[in-house]
C-alpha cells in the first residue's frame, strides 16, 4: 500500500477515538469547541502514524496502540496552540486556518492547550487499555519525558533564547533534538512498546526515532525557506523573519540537505532487520525528509 493509503487507514483508526475523548467533557462547551477545533483541524497525523507503524512492524495490530497514538496527537496539538500564541511565535495561520487564539482569544487558547495536555494522560491511564502494566508505565514515562522539561518544552525555551543570536551547529542540534525530536522519538518508542519489543528491538526503534526526529526539524527549516504559505498552511519564511536559529542559516542549504539525507540512511539501516513489516516506517522516514509541507 502507498503511504497516502496508510495515512488514511491510520486516520480512520485514530480520529473516531480522538472524538471519543470529548464524550465525558460536559463542563464547558466553549473549552470543548476550542480543543476540538485544533485537534480535528487536519494534518497528516505523523506522530500517531509512527506509533501505529512501529507497533505493526512487530506484528501487533495498530489498534493495540490507540491510547498512545491519541495521547501523542493531543500533546502535539497542545504544543501547536501554545507555540502560535503572541508570547511565542505569534502566528495567525495553522493548517490553513486561523490559529486557536485568533479564533477563540488568547485565554481560551491557553486553556484549550492545557486541557489537551491533561486529557492525553487521562487516555494513557485508561485501565481498559490492554497492554502489560510494565509497558504502560514505560509508555507514559516516554511520552511525559519527551513532552516536558527535558524534552519538547525545554527545546521551545532554547528556541526562543537563541532568536537573533549566533548559534553553533552543536547548539542548534540540541534545540532541534528537544523541540521536535523528543516527541517523535517518544512516538516510535511508544509504538514499539505497544508491540512488545524486546531490548534489542527497542534500541533499533530508538535509533530510528532519534534520526527521524532531527531530520524532521531540518526538513522543516528547509521548507520554511523553499515552500509557499499555501503549501505549508502557515506563513512561509517565518523563521527567517523571527531570526530563529535554523540549519540553513547555520550551516547552509546544501549541507542541511546532506545532513537530512544522512539521518534518513541511518534511520533506514536501524530498522532493516524488520524487513517488509517495517515498510511503512521506512516510507514515513522518507516522507519526513522529502515532504513539501
Amino acid at each position: 500500500m502507498s503511504l497516502t493509503t496508510e495515512f488514511e487507514r491510520y486516520k480512520n483508526i485514530l480520529e473516531p477515538e480522538l472524538l471519543k475523548s470529548f464524550d465525558n467533557l460536559n463542563i464547558s462547551d466553549n473549552l470543548n469547541e476550542a480543543m476540538k477545533y485544533s485537534l480535528m483541524a487536519g494534518g497528516k497525523r505523523v506522530r500517531p502514524a509512527l506509533v501505529f507503524a512501529a507497533t505493526e512492524a512487530l506484528g501487533a495490530p495498530a489498534e493495540k496502540a490507540i491510547p498512545a497514538a491519541s495521547a501523542l496527537e493531543m500533546i502535539h496539538t497542545y504544543s501547536l496552540i501554545h507555540d502560535d500564541l503572541p508570547a511565542m511565535d505569534n502566528d495567525d495561520l495553522r493548517r490553513g486556518k486561523p490559529t486557536c487564539h485568533k479564533k477563540f482569544g488568547e485565554a481560551l487558547a491557553i486553556l484549550a492547550g492545557d486541557g489537551l495536555l491533561t486529557q492525553a494522560f487521562v487516555r494513557l491511564a485508561d485501565p481498559r487499555w490492554n497492554i502489560s502494566p510494565e509497558n504502560k508505565l514505560q509508555v507514559i514515562t516516554a511520552i511525559a519525558t519527551g513532552a516536558g522539561a527535558v524534552g519538547m518544552v525545554a527545546g521551545q525555551v532554547l528556541d526562543m533564547e537563541f532568536e537573533g543570536k549566533a548559534c553553533t551547529e552543536q547548539e542548534l542540534e540540541k534545540i532541534h533534538n528537544h523541540k521536535t525530536g523528543k516527541l517523535l522519538l517518544a512516538s516510535v518508542v511508544s509504538g514499539a512498546l505497544c508491540g512488545d519489543a524486546n531490548a534489542e528491538q527497542l534500541q533499533r526503534f530508538r535509533t530510528y526515532g532519534e534520526c527521524i526526529g532531527l531530520a524532521f526539524q531540518i526538513a522543516d527549516d528547509i521548507l520554511d525557506l523553499t515552500a509557499t504559505t499555501e503549501e505549508l498552511g502557515k506563513d512561509s519564511k517565518s523563521d527567517l523573519k523571527k531570526q530563529k536559529a535554523t540549519y540553513p542559516s547555520v550551516i547552509g542549504m546544501e549541507k542541511s540537505q546532506r545532513r537530512a539525507a544522512d539521518l534518513l540512511a541511518q534511520a533506514l539501516d536501524a530498522i532493516s532487520p524488520f524487513g517488509e513489516k517495517a515498510k511503512t516506517l521506512s516510507d514515513l522516514a522518507r516522507f519526513i525528509v522529502e515532504r513539501r509541507a
